[in-house]
């Protein structure tokens, strides 16, 4: 667990280290999630949770690495989650809160007077809140950390607090820098932890703005 709580900072200084000998191009975003937890129950049966709203909003920057084609790293926070309502005891909406380190290698060729955005790469996000709303209003807190052996210490919810997946986007940057985003993740990380053969994954669908500072 040490290994992995080094991971975004060691990425986010190599980002900055990149950063300062190019000529990099820094911009802010700000959208939409479409968000589930989807996987298995510990009897292999889908999940049956359902999309909830959320939010993520941060900061990027572009890297050229060639004619046209930049690494942009980010750094965003974004509240992800799902509804449930597969047992009476416990409807209600799960709301988790992550700082998140897209790393996108992105297409930006011209086209009519701006430009199209095509990105892929890795996400990696640690989870910093969590709460579970029940259908009568009642929270309960999420913590991100493993679940106590002894189900009797519980004293709330738990999730695995390190993320880590897929990430496309698509979009269009105007002339004036302003930009238009839809973007998917795939979560790859199994964040159950409450052990046993349950998985647990984020899938996210968002849409975004965001506006580029310098540049062409």
């Amino acid at each position: 667990m040490k290994q992995i709580k080094l991971i975004l900072p060691v990425l986010a200084l190599t980002i900055l280290g990149m950063s300062a000998s190019a000529q990099t191009t820094f911009g802010i975003r700000a959208g939409v999630n479409f968000s589930n937890l989807n996987g298995k129950d510990a009897d292999d049966d889908n999940l049956e949770n359902r999309i909830t709203t959320g939010f993520h909003a941060g900061v990027n920057a572009e890297i050229p690495v060639a004619e046209d084609f930049y690494l942009q790293p980010g750094l965003l926070f974004s509240l992800k989650g799902a509804k449930t309502d597969k047992d009476a005891l416990i409807d209600g909406t799960y709301r988790l809160g992550y700082i998140e380190l897209p790393v996108n290698f992105l297409y930006k060729p011209v086209l009519g007077t701006g430009r199209l955005l095509l990105g892929v790469g890795p996400y990696f996000a640690y989870g910093v809140t969590g709460k579970f709303k029940n259908n009568d209003g009642d929270d309960v807190d999420i913590k991100f950390e493993e679940a106590p052996d002894n189900p009797l210490n519980y004293d709330g919810l738990y999730s695995k607090p390190f993320d880590a997946g897929a990430n496309v986007l698509f979009g269009y940057e105007f002339a004036n820098r302003l930009s238009a985003q839809l973007n998917a993740q795939l979560g790859l990380v199994n964040t159950n932890a409450y052990g046993g053969d349950a998985k647990v994954k984020n899938t996210v669908f968002g849409i975004s703005l965001g506006y580029r500072f310098g540049g062409k």
